[in-house]
C-alpha cells in the first residue's frame, strides 16, 4: 500500500516516455500514413463518382427520383429492411438464449447448424425456396392428399423477407448469445427476491442489459437488407439494388447513379441513428466485486417446445436449402448446355477469394496501426474513410468502378484487378476491425523489448507484432474470404469476360432456369464455405 501513490506517476512516466515511441515502433508514421491515404482514396473513389453521376444528372434525375415507381422502391426497401429485421430479432433473441442459458440438449449442434445458415449465400437460399414453398412444389406435393393443387407464388415480398429472415438471423444470435454469456447472475437474483417471475426477469432485466449486442445485431440485419441483392433479385422484389442493377443492364448509368446515392443516404442514415441510440443509457455494471457465473436455467416441460423451435428454424435455414440440392442433383437429368468444369470453378472462385483476402489483410494492416496509435485527428480520419466500404453495398461499388474504369482507365475495365479491387473496399473493413483487435491486445512492453535488443522498427513488426497477432489477422483474412466466395453483385459487374465462379454459375443457372445445373456448385460452395466458418468460429469466444 505504501507505494499506491507512486502507481499514477509511473503510469504518466510511461505514456510521456513511451506512446511517441510506440508510433514509431511500427515504422515510419510518415509512410504509414502516406499508404493509408492511397488506401483511402482508393476506398472513396466509389462515393465520388456516384455524387458526380449523380449531380450530373441534375434535374432529369431530381424528376426521375420523384416517379412514383421509385418512390415504391424507396417504401419498398424500408418495408423490407424493417419486417426483416424485426423477424430475424424474434427467432434470434430466443435461439440465443436457449443455446445459452438454459439445458437444451446438444447446445453447441444446435449453435453450429443455426450459424450455418449464414454462410448459404441469400441468392441461393432464394431459389431453393421458390422450388420448394412455391406453386408445385415440394411443400405443395406433401399438401395435395389434403386437396391443395396449387400454393400461391412465393415471389415477392414475402418470399424476399422469408429467405432474408433466415440468412440473417445469425447475426443478431451472435452477438446476443456472446451478451448473455457475459451478463451478471446477481442482477437476475435480485429480481427473483423482489418476487419477479422467470419472463418478467427476463423482460425487465436481462433483456435491458440485451440492448447493445441486439441493436449490434439488427443494425447489421438493416444493412444486410439494403445491400442484399440476390434474394430480392431471385424474388423479384422492387427494391433499391435489384432496380439499380436494372438500370446498370440497361446502361442507364445516371438513373443507376440516383438511386445508387439515395440507397448510400439511407445507409449513412442508418447508421447515424444507430450511433445517438448507442449513446443513450448505461447498460454496464456499477459497483464492485466480480461477476457471478449464470445457472443453467431448467427448461423443464418448454424442453421439447424449445426443441421444435430451433429444430424447425435449423430445417428451413439450412436443411430446405440443401434438400432442395440433393433433388435437383439426383432427381433431374435436364443440364445446361453451356459446360463448365467444376475444377474452372472451384480454381477462379478459391483464387480470387485467395488473392483478394491477402490484398485486403496486406492493406489493413497500415489502417489497423494507425487505428491503435492514432495520435492526431488526421489518422482517426484515414481510419473513418476507411470504413466506408461498411456503408457502400457491393452493387453501388461495383456500379462506380464501372463509371471510373470505362472512363478513365479503359484497360483496367473488365479485368481481374479491378474485380479485386471492387472486393476489397467492400470487406476491408472486416480485415481493419479484426487486425485493430489483434493489435490491441499485444501488451506494448514486448515491442519495446525488441527494439532495446537492437530490433529496427520494421524487424520489431515483421518478429515480434504481427506473429503475436497471427491469430486475429487469419480470423479477417478467413472472414473476407468467406464473404467474397458468396458474392453475387461485384462479381457479376467487374469479372472479367469468360471468368465463372461458384456464385455467377449458380445465377446463369438459375437465370437460364437450369436448376440441377446449380446442385453440385451449390454444394461445394456451401461445404467450402462452412470450412471457413468453422476457422472463424475457432478465433470466436462464442463456442466457449
Amino acid at each position: 500500500m505504501e507505494h499506491s501513490g507512486l502507481i499514477p506517476t509511473q503510469l504518466r512516466r510511461y505514456r510521456d516516455r513511451g506512446a511517441p515511441d510506440l508510433h514509431l515502433q511500427f515504422g515510419n508514421r510518415q509512410l504509414a500514413q502516406l499508404v493509408s491515404v492511397v488506401l483511402v482514396a482508393v476506398v472513396m473513389t466509389p462515393v465520388a463518382f456516384i455524387i458526380i453521376r449523380a449531380i450530373g444528372a441534375g434535374q432529369e434525375g431530381i424528376e426521375y427520383l420523384l416517379q412514383a415507381r421509385n418512390l415504391r422502391i424507396v417504401g419498398n426497401s424500408i418495408a423490407l429492411m424493417v419486417t426483416v429485421t424485426f423477424l430475424a430479432s424474434l427467432i434470434g433473441v430466443p435461439f440465443a438464449w436457449l443455446t445459452s442459458r438454459s439445458d437444451l440438449p446438444g447446445q453447441r449442434i444446435w449453435l453450429v447448424l443455426g450459424l450455418l445458415a449464414m454462410v448459404i449465400p441469400s441468392y441461393l437460399t432464394a431459389v431453393t425456396f421458390t422450388d420448394a414453398f412455391g406453386p408445385k412444389g415440394a411443400l405443395q406435393q406433401l399438401l395435395e392428399p389434403i386437396g391443395v393443387d396449387r400454393l400461391p407464388n412465393i415471389k415477392g415480398f414475402v418470399g424476399a423477407c422469408l429467405t432474408l429472415t433466415f440468412v440473417t438471423f445469425p447475426y443478431v444470435l451472435l452477438p446476443v448469445r456472446a451478451a448473455l454469456l457475459y451478463s451478471d447472475r446477481s442482477l437476475e437474483e435480485a429480481g427473483h427476491s423482489l418476487g419477479l417471475n422467470r419472463w418478467q426477469v427476463f423482460a425487465k432485466i436481462t433483456l435491458p442489459q440485451l440492448q447493445p449486442a441486439l441493436a449490434a445485431g439488427m443494425l447489421m440485419v438493416a444493412l444486410y437488407c439494403l445491400a442484399d441483392f440476390g434474394a430480392v433479385a431471385v424474388m423479384r422484389f422492387n427494391a433499391f439494388t435489384r432496380a439499380i442493377f436494372l438500370q446498370t443492364e440497361s446502361f442507364r448509368m445516371d438513373k443507376a447513379s440516383v438511386l445508387a446515392l439515395v440507397l448510400v443516404a439511407m445507409t449513412v442514415l442508418i447508421l447515424m441513428l444507430r450511433s445517438r441510440v448507442q449513446h443513450r443509457g448505461r447498460h454496464y455494471r456499477i459497483g464492485t466485486g466480480a461477476n457471478r457465473q449464470l445457472q443453467t436455467v431448467q427448461l423443464g416441460k418448454w424442453r421439447l417446445p424449445a426443441m421444435l423451435f430451433c429444430g424447425t428454424v435449423v430445417f428451413v435455414g439450412v436443411f430446405i436449402p440443401l434438400l432442395v440440392l440433393l433433388d435437383w442433383l439426383s432427381g433431374r437429368t435436364l443440364t445446361n448446355p453451356i459446360h463448365v468444369s467444376m475444377t474452372e470453378l472451384l480454381r477462379n472462385t478459391v483464387g480470387v477469394s485467395t488473392i483478394s483476402a491477402l490484398t485486403v489483410a496486406v492493406a489493413a494492416l497500415p489502417l489497423a496501426l494507425l487505428a491503435l496509435r492514432a495520435s492526431s485527428r488526421i489518422d482517426r480520419w484515414l481510419v473513418n474513410l476507411a470504413y466506408t466500404g461498411n456503408v457502400l453495398p457491393s452493387i453501388v461499388i461495383a456500379l462506380a468502378l464501372v463509371f471510373f474504369a470505362s472512363q478513365n482507365l479503359l484497360s483496367l475495365y473488365q479485368t481481374l484487378p479491378l474485380l479485386i479491387i471492387g472486393y476489397s473496399i467492400r470487406y476491408l473493413p472486416f480485415s481493419i476491425g479484426a487486425t485493430h483487435s489483434a493489435f490491441a491486445q499485444i501488451n506494448p512492453r514486448y515491442e519495446e523489448a525488441a527494439r532495446s535488443l537492437g530490433l529496427s522498427a520494421r524487424a520489431a513488426l515483421l518478429r515480434i507484432t504481427l506473429p503475436l497477432a497471427r491469430g486475429g489477422i487469419l480470423a479477417g483474412l478467413a472472414l473476407v474470404f468467406l464473404n467474397v466466395m458468396k458474392e453475387l453483385p461485384t462479381t457479376l459487374i467487374l469479372r472479367p469476360i469468360g471468368f465463372r465462379t461458384f456464385a455467377t454459375r449458380i445465377w446463369s443457372a438459375y437465370d437460364e432456369a437450369f436448376l440441377s445445373s446449380i446442385a453440385l456448385p451449390g454444394f461445394v460452395l456451401i461445404l467450402v464455405s462452412g470450412l471457413v466458418l468453422i476457422v472463424i468460429l475457432r478465433h470466436n469466444d462464442s463456442l466457449h
